[in-house]
C-alpha cells in the first residue's frame, strides 16, 4: 500500500449526552443504559436496540483496532437512531447539535485520525444547511444522512436542496439506510437489515436517478452509498432493461438509462466476499469503491479491508485505491487539516 488507508464507513456513539426530552422537547427519545465502564445498550423507551461498546466512544479502543486491522484513518459518522427525521424540526436541529458537537469531542482524541461527519435535520432542508455550515466550520469534514425521510425519498425536493448545497460547498455526503420497514415476515433473523437495508439503499439509487437529481445537482457532488450500493449494483442491467422495454413507467425524469450515471457516486466495500467485490468494481468502476466496515458494529468487516486483500483479481494499483485512494478523493482536497495531510502523503508517495 503505496498511501493510507481511509476506512469511510465507521460509526459513533458517545458515553453520555443530556436528556433529550428535557433538551430537545418531545417524548421516547434513545437513551444510553450504562452497564459497566466499557458496555452499554441503546434504549427506546423501555426496549433494548443495540448493545454498544467502548469502541462507540473511546478514541484509544477505536486507534487500537485500526492498528490491528492497518487502517490509518477512520471517517466517523452518526449512529441513524439518532437522525430524529419523524420529529419537528426544531427537535432534530437540537439533536443533531448534540450529537454534532459530542462527535467533535470523540474524534478530536484521535490526533487527527478520527475524521467526523456530521448529521442534520434533513426534513428541513433550510435548517439542514445551516447545521451543515456550522459543523464544517467546527471541522467535521462531511455529512451522514439517511436515505429518506418518512415517504420522501432522495429526489424529494427539500433533499435535491440540501445535496445541492453539499455540492456547493463542497461536502461529501454519505448515504446510510435506517428505517426499514417490519412486519411479521421481517422482523426475525435481523431480516430487516439482511434484506431491507440492501433493498433500501437500491430504492434510493434508484430516486437519484429515475428522479432526475443527477441531472439536477452539480456533478461536484460526492456522494457515497453504504453497504456496495446495496443490491443495485446486481441488478443495474434490469433497470436499464425496464428504462428501455417500459419506459412510459420507468424512466421518471432521468435523460438516460440508469447506467449513465454510474459515474455519479461512489459505494464502499462492505460486500464481504471477493466474487461480490468483483462484481461491484466491474459495475462500478475500481474509482468508485471506496473501503468501508461498518464498525464497530457485529454486522461489519473485521478486520477491516479483508475483502479488499482476498480479492486476487485486483492489480496492486487497484487494491491502493480501493484501500484508501478513492476515498481521499471523495473527502476532498479542502477538508480539514489531517486530511489534507494525507492527501499531501498521498501525492508525494504516488
Amino acid at each position: 500500500m503505496s498511501g493510507p488507508v481511509v476506512d469511510v464507513h465507521t460509526h459513533v456513539v458517545p458515553k453520555g449526552w443530556p436528556d433529550l426530552t428535557a433538551a430537545c422537547g418531545g417524548a421516547g427519545w434513545p437513551w444510553l443504559r450504562v452497564d459497566s465502564e466499557r458496555a452499554a445498550m441503546i434504549m427506546v423507551g423501555e426496549s433494548e436496540f443495540r448493545p454498544v461498546g467502548a469502541q462507540c466512544w473511546d478514541a484509544d479502543t477505536r486507534l487500537a483496532d485500526m492498528a490491528a486491522d492497518g487502517v490509518d484513518v477512520q471517517v466517523v459518522s452518526p449512529t441513524p437512531v439518532f437522525f430524529g427525521y419523524d420529529r419537528p424540526a426544531d427537535q432534530a436541529v437540537k439533536v443533531a447539535r448534540i450529537f454534532n458537537d459530542l462527535t467533535l469531542e470523540v474524534t478530536g482524541a484521535g490526533g487527527g485520525r478520527l475524521v467526523p461527519f456530521c448529521q442534520v435535520p434533513l426534513q428541513d432542508p433550510d435548517a439542514a444547511c445551516a447545521e451543515l455550515d456550522r459543523c464544517l466550520a467546527a471541522g467535521h469534514a462531511g455529512v451522514e444522512i439517511g436515505n429518506h425521510v418518512g415517504d420522501r425519498d432522495l429526489d424529494d425536493a427539500g433533499i435535491v436542496q440540501f445535496l445541492t448545497h453539499c455540492a456547493e460547498v463542497g461536502a461529501p455526503v454519505f448515504v446510510h439506510p435506517w428505517d426499514m420497514p417490519g412486519g411479521p415476515r421481517l422482523d426475525r433473523w435481523m431480516a430487516r437489515w439482511l434484506t431491507g437495508m440492501p433493498a433500501e439503499t437500491h430504492l434510493s439509487v434508484l430516486a437519484m436517478i429515475l428522479g432526475g437529481v443527477f441531472d439536477r445537482v452539480p456533478d461536484t457532488l460526492r456522494i457515497c452509498f453504504a453497504h456496495g450500493g446495496g443490491s443495485f449494483p446486481f441488478w443495474v442491467g434490469r433497470a436499464d432493461n425496464a428504462w428501455h422495454r417500459r419506459g412510459d413507467l420507468v424512466r421518471g425524469v432521468s435523460a438516460a438509462p440508469p447506467s449513465s450515471y454510474l459515474d455519479r457516486f461512489c459505494v464502499d466495500s462492505v460486500v464481504f466476499e471477493p466474487a461480490a467485490l468483483r462484481l461491484l468494481v466491474d459495475t462500478m468502476g475500481v474509482d468508485r469503491v471506496l473501503l468501508g466496515s461498518d464498525y464497530p458494529y457485529p454486522l461489519g468487516e473485521r478486520p477491516v479491508g479483508r475483502v479488499v486483500h482476498r480479492a486476487d483479481f485486483l492489480t496492486d494499483a487497484e487494491r491502493d485505491k480501493l484501500l484508501g485512494g478513492n476515498a481521499l478523493r471523495f473527502l476532498g482536497t479542502d477538508r480539514p487539516s489531517a486530511v489534507r495531510g494525507l492527501l499531501a502523503t498521498e501525492t508525494r508517495s504516488s
